[in-house]
């Protein structure tokens, strides 16, 4: 019983940063109609920024992070405004190619710089186990989950009660809508980046602290996909709940599978059998509209 505790609580920590990730995703889908292919190459590439300020400059960690998110912020606009904004109107299918591209560019650049080999994260947050009474639990896995629902729930209050989150929000719903009562749609699209990169620094970070730095980190992103689509492409809230569902399968996954088999590395394998059986049963995902545009 300790074990399946340990791996759902586990796969819940993991499935809060998943789900974060999916939110940056969802949200430039929602105002742009473009799947973001380089979220987990955001991600990567915010955890190495975050740990080369650390090293060089020897700043706490607190101050590294921010600056790690200023980082983010210039690196977002940057895309948003040399690259992307010049693809306006551009084909769907042409655009998507153009972010699988920066993905490949930004891992080159991590490959250039710190090499294949993994790196070590400082120790932020203590790794001693608390005894929740029913299974102990890392204090690092506890401070993720914790600053994971901080930044949700962050983003959550900037959507609902700040004017830029309700534009945001009525663009999503309908851009010709929300184009025809003047709202610069071009501001939107970089506020989306700009928040998608964010929210990928602050995964990256978190992951890093918990499994290290290498350029595998940018297969997270890939790990984010099925929580999108599960929830729904168009669904903040189903990403949300989608990601947590993701990061308990594959927990589950990881630890069953492997025992009853003996092979290891099927836990990334096991969400997409669940993931296929609701497709199969609700293609739209579980909080997808019904007219969403299918690519």
């Amino acid at each position: 019983m300790d074990y399946f505790l340990g791996l759902i609580i586990n796969g819940i920590v993991v499935g809060s940063i998943y789900s974060m990730v999916a939110l940056g995703l969802v949200l430039i889908y929602k105002a742009t109609e473009v799947v973001n292919f380089a979220q987990g190459e955001l991600l990567m590439i915010g955890a190495y920024i975050c740990l080369e300020i650390i090293q060089v400059t020897g700043m706490p960690f607190l101050v590294s992070f921010l600056m790690t998110m200023g980082f983010m912020v210039i690196l977002a606009l940057a895309i948003e405004r040399l690259v992307l904004r010049r693809m306006m109107g551009a084909p769907a299918l042409a655009v998507i190619m153009v972010t699988i591209g920066i993905g490949i560019i930004l891992r080159a650049v991590v490959l250039g710089v710190w090499g294949a080999t993994s790196i070590p994260f400082p120790e932020v947050f203590p790794r001693q186990g608390i005894d929740l009474g029913v299974v102990t639990v890392s204090q690092l896995y506890l401070w993720s989950f914790m600053l994971s629902l901080a930044f949700m729930a962050m983003f959550g209050a900037f959507f609902k009660f700040t004017r830029v989150g309700l534009v945001m929000r009525a663009t999503a719903s309908s851009r010709k809508a929300a184009e025809s009562m003047g709202v610069p749609l071009t501001k939107i699209f970089a506020i989306a980046w700009i928040i998608s990169a964010v929210v990928s620094g602050v995964g990256g970070v978190l992951t890093g602290n918990i499994a290290g730095l290498s350029p595998e980190l940018s297969f997270y992103g890939v790990k984010v996909f099925p929580a999108v689509i599960l929830g729904g492409l168009d669904s903040i809230v189903g990403a949300t709940i989608s990601g947590v569902i993701i990061g308990v399968l594959e927990n589950l996954g990881g630890g069953y599978l492997k025992d009853l088999t003996g092979l290891h590395g099927l836990g990334p394998v096991a969400p997409f059998f669940i993931l296929v059986a609701i497709l199969w049963v609700r293609p739209t995902g579980l909080f997808g509209r019904k007219d969403i545009e299918k690519l």
